[in-house]
């Protein structure tokens, strides 16, 4: 079973696990976390159990997971008393780290113990790494103002961008960049990153790189299940 553990309200995690229904694919989302089923044991023979779309299911049945929750918030646990939710907010989110870390089948990605996507890097640390790869970089502004009213900075948007999968870099860009951005993502530890660049030419600057990766193109989806599936696809 490949599982999407992702929020109630992520309708391209919906999509994605409705495309991969035939596999026995399914959504684990926050609510399943206080389903009365699960058992997770630091011991590797015992019987761990899990609880994926209010149903409990053997561990071993559970051959590949896309993570897609940044952290739990309390705003997903509407079925707990309010004065609860950010306590158990807080337990479920560490119980998931302890979970996803344990894991022996393929996770994209795993988390830290800050995040469940991964390395929660600012920009400035993305660029920092980035540069130190020697990849052309952009410099990363920021402004700031005692003035309370003062609007923030705009954001230019990002000319386009290489989405790393595993060994798959997909993206309509020059090699060099497919290389430059397999590389931030060894860097960085994980198989799962979007990584945005000034241009499509080899010599385009880095601008930045996010953990939380557009899954609604169909090219995407498909590199991911073939990475959840075992699959070795080369950039």
């Amino acid at each position: 079973m490949l599982v999407v553990v992702a929020s109630r309200h992520d309708k391209a995690a919906e999509a994605l696990v409705a495309n991969w229904a035939a596999d026995g694919a399914s959504l684990l989302t926050p609510e399943d976390l206080s389903v009365v089923g699960w058992r997770h044991y630091l011991n590797p023979t015992e019987d761990s159990t899990a609880v994926v779309g209010k149903y409990a299911i053997a561990l071993e049945q559970i051959t590949g997971v896309l993570s897609r929750l940044p952290a739990i918030y309390e705003q997903e646990l509407l079925h707990i008393v309010s004065e609860d939710r950010a306590y158990v907010a807080g337990e479920m989110n560490a119980f998931l780290i302890a979970w996803l870390s344990s894991l022996k089948c393929p996770v994209l990605n795993r988390p830290t113990p800050t995040y469940l996507l991964g390395p929660a890097w600012r920009p400035e640390q993305w660029a920092y790494t980035a540069a130190q790869l020697g990849i052309p970089v952009r410099p990363v502004r920021r402004q700031s103002s005692l003035l309370a009213n003062v609007p923030p900075q705009a954001i230019a948007k990002p000319g386009v961008k290489v989405t790393v999968v595993g060994d798959r870099c997909l993206g309509e860009v020059d090699e060099q960049l497919k290389v430059h951005a397999r590389r931030l993502a060894d860097a960085a530890q994980v198989d799962l990153l979007t990584v945005h660049f000034s241009s499509s030419e080899s010599r385009a600057e880095f601008l930045g790189a996010e953990l939380w990766t557009d899954i609604s193109a169909p090219e995407v989806g498909d590199a991911i299940f073939e990475y959840l599936s075992g699959g070795d696809a080369k950039c």
